[in-house]
């Protein structure tokens, strides 16, 4: 009789304490995934590529990054979410995929806020205003006339419908009563640079990180930035404030998510490891050579607010401006 208490006592804490199981493992012992649901060359490849080999030694296990690009970021968000709850598998998640995609997409087979756990955020990238090299405009004001002057005519470029660069053109075509033709790109930003360097498209608004090295190279022309003061890696660029759209400020965060039902101590680990990663001199400079500042979260449960307000905000800009499925 007092074998079987003891064994029943011993399942019974086993049921009620599954993150004991998973501590008993010595977590990680292998290998871990980070999904970035983009094509490579984009911003959240360039944030997930500088962030991992860090990330691999605070864990003491190798970063395995898994590009999974498809339908605006939810092919790979879809599959992280529905991946084991064991911490082998992390999600590289940004605004248009987790704040975005819900308001945009009907038939998604995940909601982000219940089907994830905010681990922490680790970059805020700003947008930039570009165009190709070979539209004759030097400037916002310059863009606006040219594209007044030709209604219909000039073709804007996207990482796909739902995300925060097409709002960004949604909403300055309609402060600036702009008629341009959208045309969106499955992968993320790197096809859609791609395709605009081939002369595809004249303009868009981009990550920082997916353009500077074209503008410096002078291959792309940079027409405003989104952030409140000029940066130092392009000073020659104004702001969209100074160009006379203060509307225009905003920036495309990135953050760490695991499948909900993680255990906690997972979870923990997961956000020392990743605060710890952030602190690192290297990838503070790697970023700010990228125009990308480093974000964190001090809690998973700062996170998930922060998740939650974004995500109520950029929903409600969506649904205003119209944005569907091209």
């Amino acid at each position: 009789m007092r074998k079987l208490t003891q064994a029943a006592l011993l399942m019974l804490s086993l049921v009620l304490c599954p993150a004991l199981a998973f501590g008993q493992t010595g977590y990680p012992n292998k290998p871990v995934r980070m999904v970035v649901p983009f094509a490579p060359g984009g911003a959240s490849d360039f944030v997930a590529r500088i962030i991992s080999p860090k990330l691999g030694e605070a864990l003491g296990q190798p970063i395995v990054i898994e590009n999974k690009a498809g339908a605006s970021g939810n092919i790979g968000m879809e599959a992280a979410a529905k991946a084991p709850a064991d911490g082998y598998t992390i999600y590289l998640g940004n605004i248009g995929t987790i704040a975005i995609n819900p308001a945009v997409f009907q038939n998604l087979s995940i909601n982000p806020q219940k089907d994830f756990i905010p681990i922490t955020l680790v970059a805020g990238v700003p947008s930039i205003l570009i165009a190709n090299s070979t539209v004759p405009v030097s400037t916002v004001a310059e863009l606006v006339a040219l594209s007044k002057s030709k209604p219909g005519e000039l073709n804007f470029a996207s990482p796909g419908s739902s995300t925060l660069n097409r709002l960004e053109m949604e909403r300055f075509m309609k402060l600036a009563n702009l008629n341009m033709v959208h045309i969106p790109y499955k992968g993320g930003a790197g096809p859609a640079v791609t395709g605009m360097l081939g002369g595809e498209t004249q303009v868009m608004f981009v990550t920082l990180s997916s353009a500077i090295s074209f503008i410096q190279a002078g291959r792309l022309k940079g027409l405003g930035i989104s952030t409140t003061k000029r940066i130092e890696a392009l000073p020659q660029v104004p702001t969209m404030i100074e160009a006379g759209y203060p509307e225009m400020v905003s920036s495309s965060w990135q953050g760490v998510f695991v499948p909900a039902g993680t255990p906690r101590p997972i979870v923990e680990k997961i956000h020392a490891a990743l605060l710890a990663t952030m602190e690192s001199p290297d990838i503070k400079q790697r970023f700010a050579s990228g125009g990308v500042d480093v974000m964190t979260s001090k809690t998973p449960e700062e996170f998930a607010a922060f998740v939650a307000a974004e995500s109520t905000r950029w929903g409600k800009v969506a649904k205003e401006s119209g944005a569907t499925v091209d």
